[in-house]
């Protein structure tokens, strides 16, 4: 089938539009590379370089290629940022997305697979969280996903839209041509690499007293390649007429420390750390569990141990020092 992805240039984005050729379907990719990354897009790709908040631009898109599905990996993605610039990211995040659920519903594309966020439970009353628990998110960030997850619903029983809302936990990991390279960085991860190399501060662990076993924050961190793997099977699903919300995660958490410890011994080189105070609203332990989606996309993770996430992570960084900057 023929996918426009949107945000397809991006750290998640643009593994997913790879996987979406090897799997052999037609991709356009739409981005503004404002955060995406040119040099990233999937060989074979047709590029449309266009703003979200373009709605002319989208048109033309549509207006030209016959889409069967589209995938949208287009949102802000900050929710520190989203504390300060609500404005923003419900624009970006929930009205641009309207603009284009309402051209897929004029161009008569039905099949929609969105991009959500673990940020949507919140503060969890219980771990490993499951699609039941309640949704209650602590910053503009999450609640502009749950505003588009329950929009969805209401696209889907009143427009006859078929989606699949992906709640990603902790994205991770890299191919070895395709990584992740934010500005300004904000996951773990690759701040704790960046440190490693010189290429960034110490790396500050935000509170060392919480109620677990080393007394930092636990995270439930997926693979890129993972997640990618979930979107075909989720594409396949919608495709057939079903709509799905479901978590993806590893389904095992890792400590801040963990993290650390593990990419000092992938390197072998220390991690040069300083400790500060705890961040307003970051809850002790956020695990996922992804039995849902196990269950009805059959997906299974396949990199699911924490030195195979981190080694390729360090591999591609290692590689790409300057990022996707020759």
């Amino acid at each position: 089938m023929k996918v426009l992805v949107v945000g397809g240039a991006g750290y998640i984005g643009s593994v997913a539009a790879r996987a979406l050729r090897d799997a052999g379907h037609d991709v356009v990719v739409y981005d503004n590379l404002s955060t995406g990354h040119e040099e990233a897009l999937s060989r074979g790709s047709v590029f449309v370089r266009g703003d979200i908040a373009d709605a002319q631009r989208l048109e033309e898109t549509f207006r030209v290629h016959q889409f069967d599905a589209v995938m949208h990996f287009a949102g802000l993605i900050q929710a520190g940022e989203s504390m300060r610039l609500p404005g923003l990211y419900f624009a970006n995040n929930v009205v641009y997305v309207i603009t284009l659920l309402n051209l897929m519903l004029k161009h008569s594309v039905m099949n929609f697979v969105f991009s959500s966020s673990a940020a949507v439970y919140g503060n969890p009353d219980r771990i490993p969280i499951d699609e039941s628990a309640p949704t209650c998110p602590t910053n503009p960030y999450g609640e502009s996903k749950l505003i588009v997850e329950r929009l969805l619903k209401w696209y889907g029983s009143q427009c006859g839209l078929n989606y699949a809302s992906l709640r990603y936990f902790n994205a991770a990991g890299a191919t070895d041509d395709l990584g992740e390279e934010h500005n300004p960085e904000t996951h773990l991860i690759p701040l704790t690499i960046n440190s490693v190399l010189g290429m960034g501060p110490d790396l500050t662990i935000y509170g060392t007293d919480y109620p677990t076993p080393d007394g930092t924050c636990i995270r439930d961190y997926i693979h890129v390649l993972d997640l990618a793997d979930a979107h075909i099977l989720a594409l396949e699903k919608v495709f057939s007429g079903e709509s799905i919300t479901c978590n993806l995660g590893n389904g095992t958490g890792f400590s801040v420390k963990e993290v650390i410890d593990m990419v000092g011994r992938v390197s072998g080189k220390p991690v040069p750390v300083v400790e500060g105070p705890r961040r307003h609203g970051d809850p002790a332990v956020l695990v996922a569990s992804s039995d849902k989606a196990k269950e009805v996309l059959g997906w299974r993770p396949k990199r699911t141990d924490l030195e195979e996430i981190v080694e390729s992570a360090w591999r591609w960084k290692s590689s790409h020092p300057n990022g996707f900057r020759k």
